[in-house]
Parts: structure tokens; C-alpha cells; sequence
């Protein structure tokens, strides 16, 4: 059974992962609308894991015993500068999600709920992957540096993306 703390807790993740997909939805309209088809897949994708991240969240509390209480979903940016600004607001975003994790893991921690920091680990190793990813992503954009041959192929290459579901889901299954 999860404590009361560690349940708010998880329920604000719940809610911040959900924050999340509807950025990346709006990122890939910015995407879209830019003529960056590529790249606007490449969100969409975003936007389908970013589900999975709370739907993870949302099983594991009820498997332990807790109640989801899904909040309302604040509003989300809809306009950047231009297609780096885009990258590196992802790259900032997932910095703070890391914090969130981060402070998440914290209070398992200080709670002595070791069930949860155990659910908690596959998110610290996505996080990585996470920031990783969009800081190779502004890395070439920047080597491109609005080389219109070098963006075509950047988002060619970002368009070949395709949606997996996250494992905890697959394994749940």
C-alpha cells in the first residue's frame, strides 16, 4: 500500500508526464506548420511515449493499492522562435522532468518505500536517454546551422522515427 505522500507524489507525476505529451503534440504542430514534416513525427513519437510514462505511473499505483486522481492539464507553449528553439525548450524540458524524477526518487527514499524507487529506476535510465537525445539533436542543428540541404536530411532522418512502447507496458501485457 502505498502512503499518502508517495501517492500525491505519483499522482503529480502523473500529471506532469501528461503535461509532457501535450507539449510534444504542440511541438509537432509547430513542426508541421514550419515544413517540417520530419521532425513533427518526431514529437508525435515523443508525444506517444510521454503517454506511456503516465500510464506506467498510473498502473503502478493502483497495483499498489493507490488512487489515481488525474488533475486538469495546464496549457502549453504554441509558438518558438524557429526549429533549434524548439530543441533546446525540449532539451530544458526534460532537464526539468529529471528534477521531477530526481525529487521523486528523494522522498521514496526518504519514505523507505523501496517497491517504488525500484519503479522508479527504468525513469532515471529514460531520462538519460531522454536528454541525451535532444542534446545530439541541437548538436546537429547547430553544425547544420541553416544549411537547407543539412536540415532537409535532419529531418528525414528524424522522420524515419517510429513509436515502441515503453517495456514496463509490453511486460504488464
Amino acid at each position: 500500500m502505498l502512503n499518502k505522500k508517495i501517492e500525491e507524489a505519483l499522482n503529480a507525476q502523473i500529471n506532469a508526464e501528461m503535461w509532457s505529451a501535450y507539449l510534444y503534440l504542440s511541438m509537432a504542430a509547430y513542426c508541421h506548420s514550419n515544413g517540417k514534416p520530419g521532425m513533427g513525427n518526431w514529437f508525435e513519437v515523443q508525444f506517444q511515449e510521454e503517454q506511456d510514462h503516465a500510464k506506467i505511473l498510473f498502473n503502478y499505483v493502483i497495483q499498489r493499492g493507490g488512487k489515481v486522481t488525474l488533475a486538469q492539464i495546464d496549457a502549453v507553449p504554441t509558438e518558438w522562435n524557429s526549429i533549434l528553439d524548439v530543441f533546446e525548450s525540449t532539451l530544458a524540458h526534460e532537464q526539468k522532468v529529471t528534477a521531477l524524477i530526481n525529487n521523486l526518487f528523494a522522498l521514496t527514499t526518504a519514505e523507505n518505500d523501496y517497491a517504488t524507487q525500484s519503479a522508479l529506476k527504468w525513469f532515471i535510465d529514460e531520462q538519460v536517454e531522454e536528454e541525451e537525445t535532444a542534446q545530439n539533436i541541437i548538436d546537429n542543428l547547430k553544425m547544420i546551422d541553416g544549411n537547407g540541404y543539412g536540415l532537409y536530411m535532419l529531418d528525414k532522418e528524424l522522420g524515419a522515427r517510429t513509436y515502441t512502447q515503453a517495456s514496463p507496458l509490453a511486460s504488464a501485457e
